[in-house]
């Protein structure tokens, strides 16, 4: 760190540098973003019934994961070396980001689980709070040990699961991505992602509404099917998912009840 007489200079900190390399691989892929205004009334309402907290981040992550399931072009990345081609994985890997503070420094990370649609919601619930509580030092071991490399080292690394690796990139990277600030009650227009597909979603208004936001990689797909998917994203919560939360709610008055 050097000072100076009207400010002062310094490294980039450690917390900003996996952030810092997303960002320099976003700018290669080509993002489009498609919202869709969704009725999740009902879906809050089971919701609401459940004695079990189940959140809207693990509710989505299912959700996208089911609707992926079937359409094979969200499980697809594209390769740009040695020749442009394609890939897909045989399952969804879901990526959700995490905010945590961690050695008084705000760091973001990206807590990964493999194939939420045959996961239940609590399973799904009891990751994503490990996520969030557990010590960063155990959860997020290797990114912290990646934002610990120097850049051009990282660079690397980020360079050859994007590139190189195949079923290893789903594994290390995710197949799709979730972000969302609706608990702040913001939107993400379009999230910098490296993936095919990048959910997000706004806060519910009055009515049970609200924003779900698809951004994809144009090279794989077109507007039209991402169309299909929101709505079938829809259709998902309102049905499987809303039809899961019920079931647990009639579980949890059943075992109370015995």
């Amino acid at each position: 760190m050097s000072e100076h007489r009207n400010g002062r200079r310094f490294a980039v900190p450690a917390c900003r540098r996996l952030t810092w390399d997303l960002l320099h691989f976003n700018r290669l892929v080509p993002q489009c973003g498609h919202d869709r205004m969704c009725d999740l009334s009902s879906v809050a309402a089971a919701r609401a019934s459940c004695a079990t907290r189940i959140s809207w981040p693990a509710v989505f992550l299912k959700a996208f994961a089911v609707v992926a399931q079937r359409v094979p072009e969200l499980r697809q990345t594209w390769y740009r070396w040695p020749w442009a081609h394609l890939f897909q994985h045989s399952r969804s890997v879901g990526l959700v980001t995490v905010q945590r503070q961690f050695r008084d420094e705000p760091w973001l990370f990206w807590g990964r689980i493999a194939a939420p649609e045959t996961l239940p919601l609590s399973e799904i619930q009891q990751r994503i709070d490990s996520f969030r509580s557990d010590d960063p030092e155990a959860v997020f071991q290797r990114q912290l040990q990646l934002a610990a490399l120097p850049t051009w080292l990282r660079r690397m690394v980020w360079w050859w699961n994007l590139n190189v690796a195949t079923d290893r990139r789903a594994k290390r990277l995710g197949t799709f991505f979730l972000s969302t600030l609706a608990s702040r009650g913001a939107e993400i227009q379009v999230p910098p992602s490296i993936h095919t597909a990048c959910l997000t979603y706004g806060p519910l208004d009055s009515d049970g509404r609200c924003r779900v936001t698809l951004a994809y990689d144009h090279r794989v797909m077109d507007g039209a099917l991402i169309a299909d998917c929101l709505r079938q994203v829809e259709v998902t919560l309102s049905t499987v998912i809303r039809e899961e939360l019920s079931a647990m709610s009639s579980g949890n008055a059943a075992d109370a009840a015995a």
